[in-house]
C-alpha cells in the first residue's frame, strides 16, 4: 500500500516556454475555430497525465545544467509546430463562440519542482492513495472568464531516482489522442537535440506532425451552437450560471479522497486470447445467433468488460443499482479526417446495463453484448444522434454508477522516449475525479493492455482478488 513517508514537494520555478522563433518557420498571430467536437467538451474537467522516467543520474546539478535546459529547448521547438497549445482559449465580446488565439509571446506555463518522495513507489505497481499523485500535476490556468490556457506542464526531479512530467490539458481544445501525439512529438524532438545540436535538422515523423486545419470539420446542421447553448443553459453544481459566457470549467470534487486508492492492472496478450476463447465457447454453448446478436471481441471490449465486471462485484452492487457504461469513439477514420488531425474529434456513447445481467453466470458475456451494441451503433453512423448527446447525458439519473474509458491502447503512449528509455509508468491522474478507468498499451511492449482505476480501499482489495482469480 501507500508509503507512510510524507513527501515534500518544493516548487523551484514557474516559467513560460514560448515557441522558438529561431527557425525558418516564423510564428505569427493565428486563430483557430472551435468545432462542435471541441464545444461538446468545453467545460469538462481537465485531463491530467503523469509520465515517470527512471533516471538515476539525475542529480540536482545535472538536472539544472543539462536535463532542464534541453527539455525547455525541445519544448520550445515542439510548440512551434503545435501553435494552438501555446495559445489561449478566448471568448471575444463580439464573437458568438470561443476561439483559440495564438499571439506572439504566448506560451505554455511550466512548473519546475523537486520531491523527496519514493520514486519507485509512485512509478511502480503499488496501490497508492490518490492524493500521492496530486503534487505532480499542474493546475490549468483560467485567467479570466473570457480567457483560459489550454495546457500546463510540470517537470519534477526526484534526485538520483528519476523525473516525472505532468500534463494538464483542456478538453475543449484537444483530445487524448492529441495529448499522446504532443508528448511523443516533444520526446522525439528532445531525443534529436541530444544527438544533434542543429535545430534546422530537427524533424517530426508524419504521424507526429499535427494537421491544424480545423475547417475540415463540417457542421451544416449547426451542432456547435446547439452544444454551446446547452452549456450556457445548464444549471449544475460547479458551473457559474451568473456568467454564462464564462470559460470556467465544471468542478468535479473528489468524494472521500483520503479513503480512495489508485491501482494498475495488466492483461497480457495471452490473457486477452484466453478471455476471447472463453466468450467464443459461451456463444457456441448458448447457440447464440451472431447475426442478430453480434459480439465485438476486440481487445478493448474484452478488457473493458472484464474490468467492469470485477468493479461491479467489488462494489457489491445489486439489482436496484443504476449502471451506465460509456466509451468515446474516435471519429477521424470514420469521417475521412486525417489521423493526425489536432483538435477534439471524439463522440461519447452510453448504454444502460441491467445489474441483474452482470451477476449472472454469463455476466461477462452480457456486458460484452451491451458494449457491442455501442460498436454497432457508431459503425452505422458515428454522428447519428449527435444532436441529442446533451439530452442523453442529462437523462442519466443522480446516483448512477457511470463507468467510462480514458485513453486507448492504440495511442502508443509508451513510445514517448526522451532519450532516457520509455516511461516506467504512465498514469491518467484525473480518473479520480471522473470515475473513468484508463486504458493504454502494456508498458512491457509485448502487447496486451494496462488498466488504471480508482476505488475505495476495501473495494480495491476485492477487485484485485477477483481480477486475478478470473483469469
Amino acid at each position: 500500500m501507500a508509503s507512510t513517508h510524507r513527501a515534500q514537494v518544493k516548487i523551484l520555478e514557474v516559467c513560460q516556454v514560448t515557441p522558438s522563433l529561431n527557425s525558418l518557420d516564423s510564428a505569427t498571430e493565428l486563430s483557430f475555430p472551435l468545432t462542435f467536437f471541441d464545444i461538446l467538451f468545453l467545460k469538462v474537467t481537465p485531463a491530467e497525465r503523469l509520465f515517470f522516467y527512471k533516471l538515476t543520474e539525475a542529480t540536482p546539478g545535472y538536472f539544472n545544467s543539462v536535463i532542464l535546459p534541453k527539455l525547455k529547448l525541445s519544448l520550445s521547438h515542439t510548440l512551434l509546430r503545435f501553435l494552438p497549445i501555446a495559445g489561449n482559449l478566448i471568448w471575444p465580446a463580439q464573437s458568438t463562440k470561443p476561439i483559440i488565439l495564438y499571439a506572439l509571446n504566448d506560451g505554455v506555463s511550466v512548473t519546475i519542482a523537486q520531491s523527496n518522495a519514493d520514486f519507485d513507489h509512485l512509478s511502480g505497481n503499488d496501490v497508492c492513495e490518490i492524493t500521492e499523485s496530486h503534487p505532480y500535476v499542474p493546475q490549468l490556468s483560467i485567467i479570466t472568464d473570457s480567457k483560459a490556457s489550454v495546457l500546463a506542464l510540470q517537470i519534477t526531479l526526484f534526485p538520483n531516482q528519476g523525473i516525472s512530467i505532468g500534463a494538464t490539458v483542456h478538453h475543449g481544445v484537444f483530445d487524448a489522442k492529441n495529448v499522446a501525439m504532443f508528448i511523443r512529438a516533444w520526446a522525439h524532438v528532445h531525443k534529436q537535440f541530444s544527438e544533434n545540436e542543429n535545430a534546422d535538422l530537427i524533424t517530426l515523423l508524419p504521424e507526429l506532425t499535427p494537421f491544424l486545419a480545423r475547417t475540415i470539420i463540417e457542421d451544416p446542421d449547426g451542432i456547435d451552437m446547439l452544444y454551446l447553448n446547452s452549456w450556457l443553459g445548464l444549471n449544475l453544481p460547479g458551473l457559474d450560471t451568473n456568467h454564462n459566457r464564462s470559460l470556467k470549467l465544471f468542478k468535479q470534487a473528489i468524494t472521500d479522497p483520503h479513503n480512495k486508492v489508485r491501482g494498475l492492472v495488466r492483461l497480457s496478450s495471452e490473457d486477452i486470447k484466453n478471455l476471447r476463447e472463453r466468450v467464443l465457447c459461451q456463444i457456441e454453448k448458448l447457440h447464440l445467433d451472431e447475426e442478430t446478436r453480434p459480439m465485438h471481441l476486440s481487445s478493448f471490449v474484452l478488457a473493458y468488460a472484464y474490468v467492469f465486471v470485477c468493479i461491479f462485484k467489488a462494489k457489491g452492487l445489486g439489482r436496484d443499482d443504476k449502471v451506465v457504461l460509456g466509451l468515446t469513439a474516435d471519429c477521424r477514420a470514420r469521417l475521412g479526417i486525417p489521423e493526425n488531425y489536432f483538435g477534439c474529434c471524439v463522440m461519447p456513447f452510453f448504454v444502460h446495463i441491467d445489474p441483474e445481467t452482470v451477476v449472472q453466470e454469463n455476466g461477462f458475456l452480457n456486458v460484452i453484448e451491451r458494449l457491442s451494441e455501442i460498436i454497432v451503433r457508431l459503425n452505422k453512423g458515428v454522428l447519428d444522434g449527435a444532436k441529442e448527446k446533451y439530452a442523453d447525458f442529462l437523462a442519466i439519473r443522480p446516483g448512477t454508477l457511470m463507468v467510462t474509458v480514458s485513453g486507448s491502447p492504440q495511442f502508443q503512449i509508451y513510445k514517448a522516449d526522451f532519450g532516457w528509455g520509455m516511461p516506467r509508468k504512465v498514469e491518467t491522474t484525473s480518473i479520480d475525479k471522473t470515475a473513468s478507468i484508463s486504458m493504454q498499451e502494456n508498458a512491457d511492449g509485448r502487447g496486451g493492455i494496462e488498466i488504471g482505476l480508482v476505488l475505495l480501499k476495501h473495494e480495491m482489495e476485492i477487485f484485485k482478488s477477483l481480477f486475478v482469480a478470473g483469469l
